[in-house]
């Protein structure tokens, strides 16, 4: 099967990580990059050696571009992604899949009216950490998923980004930031949520950003910085998650599931990693198992590689804009649940997504077809 051709839109900071795996995978190959400021899209093509860089409206214009990779800020995901898919285009998006419930909900209903994949990130939840706990819960290790605690706590993200600003505006904050990997990570292992009560503050209205280039330039938050969550799932299951731009440092575990026999350490959703904890009657301490599935590494990209992949073979693919959207409802309703102060149920569904291969070589998401 011949690579997709990728066209990147927003040459960011986040954007040399995905030019990275347009050479790592075999399923994608990115053709042309795409920035507001021309002067950035040129600098990462000729970084990463892509062929062309170009304005916009020409990338989307391009008919040899199969998939647009929407790396802008948050606030523009969505009109980048409506353009993309009223260009023909299908898209994956980085998270969230967009600020409002109805442009999610409009993303997915124009893909589907044009027969076109929507994906999003994260795709964390694809390597080997996740899908190593996944395959521990499904095969009983634990018994019953009981419930399951998720924290992400740190103090805010202006003393190192080059551009910190839009994480305290509309759509920020930690929730928005990084409740996706630890969401779509509890999706992945749980199943979906059907309600949520929350309480939310901001503990600092004001920020002052401390990397450069733009050290002591003061920032207005718009947003919760601290965000706790109480969350029931289809199966029953419960879980509290905390996100906060408002700790200093933490030793709390970033996500541990307790079921009926017994309990386990999952890794950061943030990595693809590991490693992997359980314990179980009997034991004297927590014990990790080894490692099932590929991708340890710092892998970005691998939900649009099996997306690519899933469009040459007409299998599903993983990182869906359905569980995307689903991410997205249960964040907003985290924050409508804490502004009312009542229990808030979720009109979205999705199911888990498929597991990935066990055994697969560098640079696949399927294995070798059988001879």
């Amino acid at each position: 099967m011949e690579p997709v051709n990728v066209g990147v839109i927003g040459c960011g900071n986040i954007s040399d990580r995905y030019f990275e795996a347009g050479k790592r995978f075999d399923d994608i190959q990115i053709v042309a990059c795409a920035d507001l400021a021309m002067e950035r899209a040129r600098a990462k093509a000729e970084a990463h050696g892509i062929p062309r860089a170009c304005p916009v409206d020409a990338l989307l214009a391009d008919e040899e571009v199969e998939i647009v990779l929407n790396l802008t800020v948050p606030g523009a995901h969505f009109d980048v992604a409506r353009r993309a898919l009223e260009a023909g285009r299908h898209v994956y998006n980085e998270k969230p899949l967009a600020l409002a419930r109805g442009e999610g909900r409009a993303l997915l209903e124009l893909a589907e009216r044009r027969s076109l994949l929507l994906g999003c990130a994260p795709d964390t939840v694809l390597g080997a950490g996740i899908q190593t706990a996944r395959k521990a819960i499904d095969d009983g290790w634990i018994g019953e998923p009981v419930s399951a605690t998720a924290f992400m706590q740190c103090h805010g993200h202006e003393s190192w980004h080059p551009d910190p600003e839009f994480y305290y505006a509309a759509g920020g904050g930690p929730l928005f930031d990084m409740g996706p990997y630890y969401l779509t990570a509890l999706v992945t292992l749980l199943g979906p949520v059907v309600s949520i009560s929350a309480e939310t503050r901001v503990t600092f209205p004001e920020r002052v950003i401390t990397s450069e280039p733009k050290r002591g330039k003061r920032v207005t938050v718009e947003v919760p910085t601290h965000a706790a969550g109480l969350l029931r799932f289809r199966s029953d299951a419960v879980c509290v998650l905390v996100t906060s731009f408002d700790v200093w440092r933490t030793t709390l575990p970033c996500i541990e599931i307790h079921g009926t026999e017994g309990s386990m350490i999952v890794p950061d959703p943030n990595t693809f990693g590991g490693p992997v904890r359980v314990f179980r009657p009997g034991h004297e301490d927590w014990r990790e198992i080894p490692l099932t599935h590929p991708y340890a590494e710092q892998s970005r990209g691998l939900g649009l590689a099996d997306m690519a992949r899933a469009l040459g073979t007409g299998r599903a693919h993983r990182a869906t804009g359905r569980l995307a959207f689903h991410v997205l409802d249960i964040m907003h309703a985290l924050h409508e649940a804490a502004a009312s102060g009542t229990r808030v149920r979720i009109e979205s569904v999705c199911e888990r997504p498929a597991p990935m291969p066990m055994s697969l070589r560098a640079g696949q998401v399927d294995p070798e077809p059988a001879a």
